[in-house]
C-alpha cells in the first residue's frame, strides 16, 4: 500500500506483537482462492517465516465444506458455489508448506475462524493473548476473525501486505474499520522492526 494510502487516518495506534504470547493466522490460503492468494504469496511466506524465527505458533485455516448441513448462510449468499472438502480446491497452496508436524490446521465452514474451531480453546492452552492476522480474503473471513478475536478479548494485528481479496475498494475498507475499531495494523517490514529490531 502507498505511504499516503486512505485507512493511515484511522490508524492512530501503533504497537508491536509480543513474540511470547502471540499466534499467527494464516487465513484460507487455498487452490480455491489462488487468483488472490498468489499476488500477496511472498508476502505471507515473509510473514510466516518471520513469525517461525520469533517462535511465534502459526495455524493455518482452511474453508470447506463435508455436505449442505453446514453450509448456513453461505450456501444462500454464494449460491452454493462453496468449497468442498476433498478437491483440490480445498487443499492449501502447495507453496505454503506447512510444517505438519507443528503447525496445526483449523477447519472451518464459515468466515470466522473461531466459529465451532476450538481455536480459542488451542490458543488459550498456549497462553495465546494476541493473533497477527494474514491471508485471505481481506473482507470476508480475514476481517470476521479479527473482529471475532477482538470482542474474544485478544489483541489484534492485521496485515495490511499479506491479506488480499477480490477488489481493492474491499481491502481498503476493511483496513479502515480495522484500524478504527479493532486491530493494529502491521506489514511485513514494521513486523520485522517489531519482532528483531531491524
Amino acid at each position: 500500500m502507498a505511504a499516503d494510502s486512505s485507512y493511515e487516518k484511522y490508524e492512530i495506534r501503533k504497537r508491536n506483537p509480543d513474540p511470547k504470547t502471540s499466534a499467527l493466522l494464516v487465513v484460507d490460503m487455498q487452490n480455491y482462492f489462488a487468483s488472490m492468494a498468489k499476488p500477496i504469496l511472498n508476502s505471507v511466506l515473509t510473514t510466516v517465516d518471520l513469525c517461525r524465527r520469533a517462535s511465534i505458533p502459526v495455524f493455518f485455516t482452511r474453508h470447506r465444506h463435508r455436505s449442505p448441513t453446514d453450509y448456513g448462510m453461505l450456501g444462500e449468499w454464494w449460491n452454493n458455489h462453496l468449497i468442498l472438502d476433498g478437491t483440490p480446491e480445498a487443499e492449501l497452496l502447495p507453496e505454503i508448506a506447512r510444517l505438519a508436524s507443528a503447525e496445526q490446521v483449523v477447519e472451518k465452514t464459515t468466515y470466522s475462524a473461531f466459529r465451532k474451531t476450538g481455536l480459542q480453546g488451542r490458543l488459550a492452552e498456549m497462553g495465546v493473548e494476541e493473533v497477527i492476522v494474514t491471508g485471505v480474503m481481506t473482507n470476508l473471513c480475514c476481517e470476521t476473525t479479527s473482529r471475532d478475536a477482538f470482542v474474544r478479548g485478544f489483541r489484534v494485528f492485521f496485515s495490511t501486505d499479506a491479506t488480499a481479496t477480490s477488489d481493492p475498494e474491499l481491502h481498503e475498507s476493511t483496513l479502515k474499520n480495522l484500524a478504527y475499531g479493532f486491530a493494529y495494523l502491521v506489514d511485513c517490514n514494521r513486523l520485522r522492526r517489531g519482532l528483531f529490531g531491524n
